[in-house]
């Protein structure tokens, strides 16, 4: 079992003896989502799959709450703000802005040795940051950043 998958079922049972209903509710459908992959994969995920859950539930969850706040609905946004804190004590410490520029620098770098400019560079350049920075870095804040390099 990974690492962060043993974190997890602690968080769950701490939310438990803490009666911490919307707490637990949110671990809860987060394990379900790791147990889903696990049964249609037919394997034990890895701590970097585990994590990649989490970052599509973080995504699932900022999309909520653009589309709630748009909606006028400002009791749900706020639900799934707090659901979207809870999630993001499993990814792993944030990137600092250095580290994201070296990555950036780094893999512009390599495209360029391959080759390959314009619109197709974009895609293997997003393809290297995101194995470099998974979990780290908002990958919608990187593509804009790897977008004003290209141009």
């Amino acid at each position: 079992m990974s690492d962060l998958k043993v974190r997890i079922a602690d968080a769950v049972k701490d939310a438990m003896r803490a009666k911490a209903a919307e707490r637990l509710g949110t671990l809860r459908f987060l394990q379900a989502a790791i147990k889903q992959r696990e049964v249609d994969e037919r394997k034990d995920l890895s701590d970097a799959e585990v994590t990649a859950i989490v970052e599509k539930q973080i995504k699932q969850r900022r999309e909520s709450i653009a589309a709630f706040e748009q909606a006028g609905r400002v009791e749900t946004a706020a639900q799934e703000t707090a659901e979207l804190a809870i999630l993001k004590e499993f990814l792993p410490q944030g990137a600092t802005d250095a580290e994201i520029a070296a990555a950036i620098d780094a893999a512009l770098t390599e495209v360029a040795a391959q080759g390959v400019t314009g619109a197709p560079a974009m895609g293997k350049v997003m393809a290297i940051l995101k194995q470099a920075l998974a979990g780290r870095a908002e990958m919608s804040a990187l593509s804009a950043q790897v977008k004003a390099k290209l141009s």
